[in-house]
């Protein structure tokens, strides 16, 4: 764990793919929200997309993460931006969540709720919403039918459950959730602020452990990753989910 810390340490802009146009795009349909309301943003980082939440409502928002580094900067940033009387980061793993029944308005996460599990996360994290409070999960899906068997192999090998677009839409329904809308972040959302400040901190991983051979086998399969969004971007990629709890 403590070399996936470094590669994707709390300096990056963000820790997964994502730019502040597409949390915005993604915010714009949620209707009818109170003037200040409750947020939960699951699996925060340092928090790229939990100050635009903060720019674009004035709302309180519980940033949640469970490495310590990434919470430090976001309180900087918050700090810095006067936002510490709505932004509370709590260390807590998204797996062990304890919030009171129907207590928030949105529930937030960008790139993250994999971990938990996508469809896990449209049964349990409902619970915590209020009625017709919203969900708004950015997840990795297959954008087209009959990848190459490269990139099929090898995302089948990282994230076996994940599905096309069509199939997470007909998962949301049959949970009983109403499906706002969704879209697909562009290709420069894995660029600008994830891939290429990444690839700077393998090449200088490189040198500093460039006699640890165990180490170096693990920076090699992070660029092998950026090799393949750059080779077969167009099959795959996040899109973000706008839910609505009935």
């Amino acid at each position: 764990m403590d070399i996936i810390y470094e590669v994707f340490n709390a300096d990056l802009p963000r820790q997964g793919p994502g730019d502040n146009e597409s949390t915005k795009n993604a915010f714009s349909y949620l209707m009818e929200l109170p003037s200040e309301p409750c947020i939960l943003d699951v699996g925060c980082g340092n928090g790229m997309q939990t100050l635009e939440l903060a720019r674009l409502t004035n709302g309180r928002i519980i940033a949640l993460d469970n490495h310590q580094p990434y919470l430090d900067e976001l309180d900087k940033r918050v700090k810095n931006l006067n936002f510490s009387h709505r932004i509370t980061t709590i260390n807590q793993s998204m797996l062990d969540m304890k919030f009171e029944v129907n207590r928030f308005d949105i529930i937030w996460s960008e790139g993250a709720a994999y971990i938990y599990g996508f469809e896990k996360a449209l049964e349990d994290w409902p619970f915590f919403l209020k009625e017709k409070g919203y969900l708004v999960i950015s997840e990795l899906c297959w954008f087209k039918e009959n990848a190459p068997k490269e990139i099929y192999d090898y995302l089948m090998s990282e994230y076996p459950v994940m599905k096309s677009v069509k199939e997470n839409k007909t998962t949301i329904n049959s949970k009983g959730l109403n499906l706002i809308s969704h879209f697909n972040i562009p290709e420069s959302s894995w660029w600008d602020n994830y891939y290429i400040p990444v690839e700077k901190n393998i090449n200088k991983l490189h040198k500093k452990y460039q006699h640890d051979n165990e180490t170096l086998e693990l920076l090699k399969l992070f660029s092998v990753e950026i090799k393949m969004f750059r080779n077969y971007s167009e099959y795959y990629g996040y899109t973000f989910f706008i839910m609505r709890k009935k």
